[in-house]
């Protein structure tokens, strides 16, 4: 299934995975899925960004008691069911209904996710649609992959704020006399130089869109520490790319 032509629904998607109620068959599938498509493993990687920045900012907060004693009643009901199974020789007969009606077990997994939702939201501490109307707008998103296609950066482009914005998801880190420099790749010119980046784990880049319009990919090389000029082109090995998506806001 091509995700990219149904944003609606990667966003949902990848935003429950994030958050962790998308679980069982449709986790799998969804991250077979994402080691396929650029787009998936990006909006997958966004909202993974976006929730641990909202744990970041927020303050510890106890969850409420009842909060506890609705998993804890979750969990006694899963275990009854399961032993009132096993004493049985066939399965339960289940109501012949349609659509999501039909699986008495899907609706405890149902139940179950949305504790866990409950949990999460009260440990964040912020009602999660008001971060999302206040979140930065992402137009463009890139994942850079080394050479095993294993993801390593993630690269967003915030047109709001102007702004480039980096986060390091792999393990690479460059030595102190070296540094990393991003670069824009057009189509049929030399690159061009986006910015050197810093030794941090995440960071911004000033930038406007028409540094990144029309440009099909990004790739990161290891430079000299501070980089070299951009006219110069990568002096380095290029160590990370792939391709930069446009989405629709």
């Amino acid at each position: 299934m091509n995700l990219s032509a149904h944003p609606r629904l990667l966003e949902l998607l990848a935003a429950s995975h994030a958050l962790g109620t998308l679980r069982g068959g449709a986790r799998r599938r969804f991250e077979s899925i994402a080691r396929e498509q650029a787009p998936v493993r990006a909006a997958a990687l966004v909202w993974q960004g976006r929730l641990a920045s909202m744990t970041e900012m927020q303050p510890t907060v106890v969850p409420d008691a009842a909060v506890w004693v609705r998993i804890r009643n979750l969990i006694e009901a899963e275990q009854q069911q399961q032993a009132l199974s096993r004493q049985r020789e066939t399965p339960a007969p289940q109501r012949a209904e349609g659509g999501w009606l039909r699986s008495l077990a899907l609706w405890r997994g149902a139940a179950a996710a949305g504790a866990l939702a409950t949990v999460a939201a009260v440990v964040v501490g912020v009602n999660l649609s008001e971060q999302l109307r206040h979140a930065p707008a992402v137009q463009y998103v890139a994942v850079l992959s080394d050479d095993k296609a294993a993801a390593s950066m993630l690269v967003t482009f915030d047109p709001k704020n102007r702004q480039l914005v980096l986060q390091r998801v792999g393990s690479y880190q460059e030595g102190s006399d070296k540094s990393l420099q991003l670069w824009a790749l057009p189509p049929g010119g030399a690159p061009r130089s986006l910015g050197v980046l810093s030794h941090e784990q995440a960071l911004k880049l000033k930038a406007t869109e028409a540094d990144v319009r029309a440009v099909p990919a990004l790739a990161v090389s290891l430079e000299p520490r501070g980089g070299v000029p951009s006219e110069r082109g990568p002096t380095g090995p290029v160590l990370f790319k792939g391709p930069l998506i446009e989405k629709t806001l």
